[in-house]
């Protein structure tokens, strides 16, 4: 399944995306604010391309890869996962290379998957938990009308903050 938006095509990664998802996986400044193994090489890569392969084939996650429609390499990556078990909550997911920051393309592509959430899955409430130091992530979010949860915490990550945001009647 892919999405299109005005400028983007948010798209399947697959294996011919390793170097890619390398690329922006272990990139120092998208990961300043966010606890993860990174990937250190080509093989890393393609073991997390897989494992979301099979995690999209299980319904556990929908995961895109970002692009400019002219352009075949990906410049960052958005998902929806972390569903509940009654499927009415997902937590959204997403980063973007540092040379594409404050250009609108993540704006561009939450909102896509926003409705994608909203509208196709019939989510209820999708949450975001980002780093209270990532000021970036925050103004997207309330761009969107999502909810800072005061007091809701993240289990494990003593720095990130929750926001939410329930679908609308």
């Amino acid at each position: 399944m892919n999405l299109e938006t005005e400028r983007l095509i948010l798209k399947n990664i697959n294996e011919t995306h390793v170097e890619d998802i390398l690329r922006i996986r272990s990139n120092e400044v998208t990961n300043q604010f966010v606890k993860r193994n990174s990937p250190k090489n080509n093989y890393d890569a393609l073991q997390f391309i897989l494992t979301i392969k099979e995690k999209t084939q299980n319904n556990q996650t929908v995961y895109f890869g970002i692009a400019f429609k002219d352009q075949p390499n990906l410049i960052g990556t958005i998902c929806l996962w972390n569903f509940s078990e009654d499927r009415k909550t997902a937590e959204v997911g997403y980063e973007l290379l540092p040379d594409y920051h404050r250009k609108g393309i993540m704006s561009e592509a939450l909102k896509a998957v926003l409705a994608l959430g909203f509208n196709e899955l019939n989510l209820h409430e999708i949450l975001a938990f980002t780093n209270k130091f990532n000021e970036n992530s925050q103004g997207l979010l309330l761009k969107y009308n999502f909810v800072l949860e005061e007091g809701r915490t993240d289990e494990g990550f003593p720095d990130n903050i929750v926001f939410s945001l329930k679908k609308s009647h």
